[in-house]
């Protein structure tokens, strides 16, 4: 078992039966995805619903047989289990190199828990250390964000994918993947991307998981805020 898989089965403790739970997106989430789906099949959990952050997870969930629910029916998931790109040592994180940072943020601030899955590979020192920041942005004008980014210190790069073609959210908007040397104060970063127009979302996850689970070679490490 790799490290992402065993954070993925460590999170299942944390679930209970009738739960609604929050689904992330991305590699990690993916595996938690496969071993909720399996516990539920072995009759392990019952009576479990997901809310799904993106398309991505939407569909994987309906393969995997995981009954699925909107969060305008239950606006308020007893627990979300998703990744993260970094976590720091206040369990502050950047989200969103899977592209689905919006919804991963609107479902976890509704969420009475966050709880993330990562490996080792993902903790830093500090925020920006490995990962670029990702900030979702309205198709209206992007171009006039990237000046603006570049001035709160950091090299703005819109997202293309595999094909050259500009990468385009679940929600119709572009994303700037923002290299910072160091996010020194994450908390001054967000006030000043979120008072820009046009920004929609920033990858920026603050003071939101209270438990992250860290995947390495010999075990899992549990960290608590």
């Amino acid at each position: 078992m790799n490290p992402k898989q065993r954070a993925a089965e460590a999170a299942l403790s944390y679930v209970r039966d009738g739960m609604i739970v929050g689904l992330g997106t991305g590699s990690t989430a993916d595996h938690f995805l496969q071993a909720l789906a399996a516990a539920m099949t072995t009759g392990q959990l019952h009576g479990l619903r997901g809310v799904p952050t993106s398309r991505q997870s939407e569909r994987r969930a309906e393969q995997l047989g995981i009954p699925l629910v909107t969060l305008a029916e239950c606006p308020s998931p007893d627990i979300t289990i998703d990744g993260a790109d970094e976590v720091d040592a206040n369990l502050n994180l950047i989200k969103g190199l899977g592209g689905a940072l919006l919804r991963e943020k609107v479902v976890a601030q509704n969420s009475k828990m966050l709880l993330i899955i990562a490996d080792e590979s993902k903790t830093v020192s500090h925020l920006g250390e490995r990962s670029p920041l990702p900030v979702e942005v309205a198709i209206f004008g992007h171009e006039v964000q990237a000046p603006f980014l570049r001035d709160l210190g950091c090299e703005p790069t819109l997202r293309r994918n595999a094909a050259g073609q500009v990468f385009t959210t679940d929600n119709g908007n572009y994303i700037y993947d923002c290299r910072f040397t160091n996010i020194a104060d994450p908390v001054h970063i967000e006030l000043k991307l979120k008072s820009r127009a046009g920004i929609v979302e920033t990858g920026l996850f603050l003071n939101l998981a209270k438990v992250v689970l860290i995947g390495t070679e010999s075990g899992v490490e549990t960290r608590k805020r």
